[in-house]
């Protein structure tokens, strides 16, 4: 259902603008929930109207998308069906659901948002602490759907987790405990979380094959014959996230196959201005200074990690930036927070050529002084200052 919200005098009035009639306010309708007239005047006020989404749910859209998705159902040259039409709409407005701590690109999200509605597989793949869970479960919270979630780096035994255990008892005998996971198969139009794929152990991979193949879709629960298998309800999407690459020493090497059967979506590290606005909309009452010098420290660290040759061997993630501010918000100065949390990610070995030597030249631009240090370090150059 596609609502454009229209004031006529004083009166409010909302249609539908595939059948033409009203949509009442304040009581449910047939085949919708209900449409509360004081959110729509904040709507209309806003030059946004409503599009009926899966899951019994009014999401607020801008007006242009809701008015293109109606042309599109009556274009006499291009048969859209409504419910396809209201998808797209959905789709296009649904950044409008993207939280503001979410730093990420429109066209991502929309993917992401596409996959999801689509029942895909989704694979969140970028560094360590750039939000990849984050917007996974931003996806669970703007769906609104039934969610479960599956550490599986730090499952010992994939298969108890994945499956259930066998426990013998004197009195009742052998008995068979289903795990969670087979539940949450078993839900419509749940989003189960894999976290950490990529640190998975092997078994755990192979339980998964069937259960994430699209031609499948089911779960053995015993491999002898005649074992029952669990079937993957309809609506059933998959999102795991992964830390790919020879930086990530602990991960295990994730099959093709098992690659294959994803949608990839790969998340972007922040740039200096992002990761400076995500830190002041988390302490929006931290001192501009300091956020300005973490997000330049932070930003220092992802150039150089960027050159053919670069003298550090990692970058600092966003999940460390948002712990350095919290620091200082609780009263640690920049140094004293590079001493504890920036500082011990970096080899000592080398003494003046050291990675840490290095960073510590670096956070050394961004401390408060009274002196002009401008040009005391600059990351693109190779000479360094040494600071003492």
């Amino acid at each position: 259902m596609l609502v454009k919200i229209t004031m006529e005098g004083a009166s409010i009035k909302a249609q539908d603008l595939k059948t033409g009639n009203d949509v009442p306010f304040n009581r449910a309708g047939k085949g919708h929930p209900t449409l509360w007239i004081n959110t729509a005047r904040k709507a209309f006020d806003e030059g946004m109207g409503f599009i009926l989404a899966d899951y019994d749910k009014w999401v607020k859209t801008p007006i242009k998308d809701i008015e293109r998705a109606a042309a599109d159902l009556n274009a006499s040259t291009v048969n859209v069906p409504e419910e396809q039409a209201e998808l797209m709409a959905f789709i296009q407005a649904s950044t409008e659901l993207r939280p503001e701590v979410m730093k990420m690109a429109d066209i991502k999200w929309k993917y992401l948002m596409r996959c999801a509605m689509r029942g895909k597989n989704i694979l969140m793949t970028g560094p360590a602490g750039c939000g990849k869970t984050m917007a996974a479960k931003s996806v669970v919270n703007a769906l609104d759907r039934p969610d479960f979630y599956f550490n599986l780096g730090a499952t010992q035994d994939p298969r108890a987790t994945l499956i259930g255990n066998t426990h013998f008892n004197k009195e009742t005998g052998t008995t068979f405990s289903e795990a969670l996971f087979v539940k949450a198969i078993q839900t419509e139009n749940a989003v189960i979380l894999l976290d950490e794929m990529s640190r998975a152990h092997p078994e755990a991979h192979n339980i998964l094959m069937t259960v994430l193949d699209e031609g499948q879709r089911y779960l053995r629960l015993d491999e002898k014959e005649g074992a029952p298998t669990i079937k993957v309800a309809k609506g059933v999407t998959f999102i795991a996230t992964a830390n790919i690459g020879n930086e990530y020493t602990a991960t295990r090497v994730m099959d093709r196959a098992l690659v294959d059967r994803f949608i990839i979506v790969e998340m972007d590290t922040l740039n200096t201005k992002e990761e400076g606005d995500l830190l002041r909309y988390l302490y929006p009452k931290l001192d501009t200074a300091a956020i300005d010098g973490i997000a330049g420290i932070v930003g220092d660290t992802r150039i150089e990690m960027a050159n053919e040759s670069p003298r550090i061997s990692t970058h600092i993630s966003t999940r460390a930036s948002v712990e350095m501010a919290g620091l200082i918000y609780d009263g640690f100065t920049l140094e004293e927070t590079a001493m504890v949390l920036i500082y011990p990610q970096y080899d000592d070995a080398g003494g003046l050529d050291s990675e840490r030597t290095f960073v510590k030249q670096l956070v050394q631009k961004y401390m408060p002084t009274d002196a002009d240090t401008d040009d005391l370090f600059n990351v693109e150059d190779d000479t360094y200052t040494e600071v003492r």
